[in-house]
């Protein structure tokens, strides 16, 4: 697959958490091929990964995001809603979009927890490029089948 093309959004808040499942993502697919997009926040990630999906110039769309419960909304709220956007982004463009889109129980901004999600986020971003490489290949099986 060296002409695929990957996208890769992340969201700001958190950014220095968020931006580790990039580099994740990269160790198992080269930087070449892939373009990043920076938005606002994780709400911002389903209207962008449709964008990207409906553009034609990639075969999968990453979406990373932390969203943490802030005290004063629903986090869960806003989580359920990207992924369930995220999720119809990848079923009414055709392109696969997966997230890597975490909401922990029990986060604090401590030195500790982030350098915990920092660890996660890159292990979450390798699992993401696994899973874009396989959803790409088996929907190629499925192409080759019907042929």
């Amino acid at each position: 697959m060296t002409h695929t093309r990957f996208a890769f959004v992340k969201a700001q808040w958190h950014a220095d958490i968020v931006d580790r499942a990039y580099e994740g993502f990269i160790q198992t697919i080269p930087p070449p091929q892939v373009d990043v997009f920076d938005v606002p926040g994780a709400f911002e990630m389903p209207l962008m990964a449709r964008d990207l999906a409906a553009s034609g110039q990639y075969h999968a769309v990453v979406c990373a995001a932390f969203v943490v419960d802030g005290g004063i909304y629903r986090h869960d709220f806003v989580a359920q809603s990207v992924v369930d956007g995220l999720m119809r982004a990848g079923l009414d463009t055709g392109i696969p979009v997966l997230s890597v889109s975490l909401t922990p129980h029990h986060y604090q901004e401590t030195d500790h927890h982030n350098a915990i999600y920092r660890a996660h986020f890159i292990t979450k971003g390798r699992e993401a490029a696994q899973a874009a490489l396989g959803i790409l290949k088996a929907r190629a099986g499925l192409r080759a089948k019907a042929a």
